[in-house]
């Protein structure tokens, strides 16, 4: 009975994401996402152009081939302007897919930012870089999927053909979307700096009902990140970093450090980086919103009975770690490959057994002619 409560609990969370304020994708290797983090770190980086993939699987081991999975393809490049400064350029496609009923959002962005100096030099400076995007989004659903408690009689019996109480007049929508961040980095040497910047996301907070004659608001998010390289004079450095979603009800904290060993030489050399190998350690926190009831319709394992409804009430916990996150990175010259895997520490880890989401993500930087740059944060 445990375990069949976890579970419940499990897919009144995945409802809560067919909810119409439902929170925005995230990545646990948010650090190999910058355009999905921060419209400011569009162009940051140490090369002229620099193309990002992102793939994310989560709940597989309890919602099977209905587990959600989330892909994000990203392309930006830096333009020198003047001595010092830079434009930044980019672009993102992103798509989400949710449960049973094929809740699924996609999105196409563009990004620009610009990166100004406020002192020091080249191995040793410190820039603010203000940047915005704006995009178009897709949101659809299969109502065929989806079952209503007014459809079961509460003994058991279920009728699909009986009607839902719900009003829905499409089930699929565009909308557009637009967001704005500010990032201040400040670089020590060659191989070691410090970030911090923020973001706020869906400024025009459009409508996301699947009732046209309804409005109800996309939450505007705010996003809070931090991060260094510390190298010092060794072969061995930390890479902390951390990030903050706001966004509604909902709160998310991503923080750890990873270790990183240079497996080559310690000079850069003019067109790559140097070869390094990344393990890390992170935790999630997440907050829990009180008082939220969800009528959950749970498959029978014999399809020949009837799914049984129950009504599952949030606690009180209010704050929880939701997952301890395991990672490790690869980079060799222009190419850079990370994975990571969420262990399941929270309430549902008896039905999930401690299985969460793997993460893969893989980055290819583009060198240029231009020998006068900053270094940057490596991300």
């Amino acid at each position: 009975m445990k375990v069949l409560r976890n579970l419940l609990i499990i897919f009144s969370l995945s409802l809560g994401v067919f909810t119409l304020t439902a929170q925005d994708i995230h990545f646990s290797q948010f650090y190999m996402s910058p355009l999905n983090l921060n419209p400011a770190m569009t162009g940051v980086m140490n090369s002229q152009v620099r193309v990002i993939g992102n793939y994310r699987n989560q709940w597989a081991s309890v919602l099977k081939s209905n587990a959600f999975s989330t892909y994000s393809v990203s392309y930006d490049q830096k333009i020198a302007v003047g001595r010092y400064d830079y434009f930044g350029i980019g672009g993102t496609f992103w798509g989400d897919k949710a449960g049973q009923s094929d809740f699924k959002t996609l999105q196409g962005k563009m990004s620009a930012s610009y990166s100004k100096r406020m002192g020091g030099y080249r191995s040793k400076s410190h820039y603010l870089v203000v940047g915005a995007e704006a995009g178009v989004s897709q949101r659809s659903i299969d109502f065929l999927n989806l079952r209503w408690g007014s459809q079961h009689d509460g003994e058991g019996g279920f009728d699909a053909t009986a009607i839902s109480g719900e009003d829905f007049d499409r089930d699929n929508f565009l909308f557009a979307d637009l967001s704005a961040g500010l990032m201040w980095f400040t670089v020590f040497d060659e191989y070691s700096n410090f970030y911090i910047g923020g973001a706020f996301s869906h400024l025009n907070r459009a409508n996301q009902s699947f009732n046209s004659e309804e409005d109800i608001p996309l939450y505007s998010k705010f996003t809070i990140h931090a991060g260094a390289e510390l190298m010092g004079q060794s072969r061995v450095g930390l890479v902390p970093g951390l990030v903050a979603f706001f966004q509604g009800p909902s709160f998310e904290l991503n923080a750890g450090t990873s270790l990183k060993f240079l497996m080559g030489g310690r000079k850069r050399s003019k067109n790559a980086d140097s070869q390094s190998f990344q393990i890390g350690a992170w935790v999630r926190l997440a907050n829990r919103v009180n008082g939220v009831t969800n009528t959950i319709v749970t498959p029978n394992p014999d399809p020949t009975l009837p799914p049984t409804t129950t009504t599952v009430t949030s606690d009180d916990v209010s704050v929880w770690v939701d997952a301890v996150i395991l990672s490790t990175r690869f980079d060799y010259n222009d190419f850079g490959l990370g994975f990571s895997y969420d262990v399941n520490v929270s309430n549902l880890k008896p039905a999930s057994n401690s299985n969460g989401a793997f993460e893969f993500s893989i980055i290819y930087k583009i060198r240029g002619a231009d020998k006068r740059g900053v270094y940057c944060p490596n991300f």
